[in-house]
């Protein structure tokens, strides 16, 4: 089957079973969500719902963020792992939105790259979240996922962005990024995962993969 062709039947699985998937970190505006992804990294979404309403109440814009010492901030953010790198992180980038973007979390991807901390997928996160920009964030889910249907060589997230960006349609970018990243958590999980039970992986996942998938776990 064609890549395109197999992607056209993945995203009719993927709309049925998620036709309105929600944003999994919880934020308020552009900022909390830049905040939010960025302590995402290495930790659960849900870790990071239950951190961040007490991050925020001490400050909501920039400017009061750049306000609060970091030490300060890490103790709020001790429990999403890496606080002290977050932490000078966070403190850093807020003085630059205050400094240098007039207290705004700028739309523009370049931009977002060059704050501390924020890298391309975060970045990628943000410009389709908070500003509705076509983008396709790849994190551990989509890259497996990808991998497994054969969308993409698994040899890169780079690869793998770029590889789902050639097959599915611009316009529905935002929506699948997070239509298979919910997939992925529920149906289609990096351990205890039946390809033969799978909606998608049952008649996506080569035998090459599933054996190659076979020999990594034994």
């Amino acid at each position: 089957m064609k890549r395109q062709d197999k992607a056209r039947r993945i995203q009719a699985v993927l709309d049925e079973r998620f036709p309105s998937p929600p944003i999994p970190l919880a934020h308020d505006d552009p900022f909390s969500l830049l905040v939010a992804v960025l302590l995402s990294a290495q930790c659960t979404d849900e870790r990071v719902n239950q951190v961040t309403p007490a991050l925020f109440a001490r400050a909501r814009t920039p400017a009061a963020m750049a306000r609060v010492p970091v030490e300060e901030i890490r103790a709020v953010i001790r429990p999403c792992g890496l606080s002290p790198q977050k932490a000078k992180a966070i403190a850093a980038l807020s003085a630059i939105l205050r400094d240098e973007h007039g207290g705004a979390v700028p739309r523009d991807m370049a931009a977002l790259e060059r704050l501390p901390g924020v890298g391309h997928k975060t970045a990628s996160v943000v410009m389709a979240q908070a500003f509705g920009e076509p983008t396709f964030p790849v994190d551990t889910h989509i890259h497996r996922c990808a991998w497994r249907w054969g969308l993409s060589d698994g040899s890169s997230v780079e690869r793998t962005e770029r590889d789902c960006k050639k097959v599915f349609p611009r316009e529905r970018w935002n929506e699948l990024h997070l239509q298979i990243i919910w997939f992925g958590r529920t149906d289609c999980r990096a351990v205890r995962h039946d390809p033969d039970a799978c909606a998608i992986c049952s008649w996506a996942m080569s035998k090459a993969r599933r054996a190659a998938e076979r020999q990594r776990r034994s």
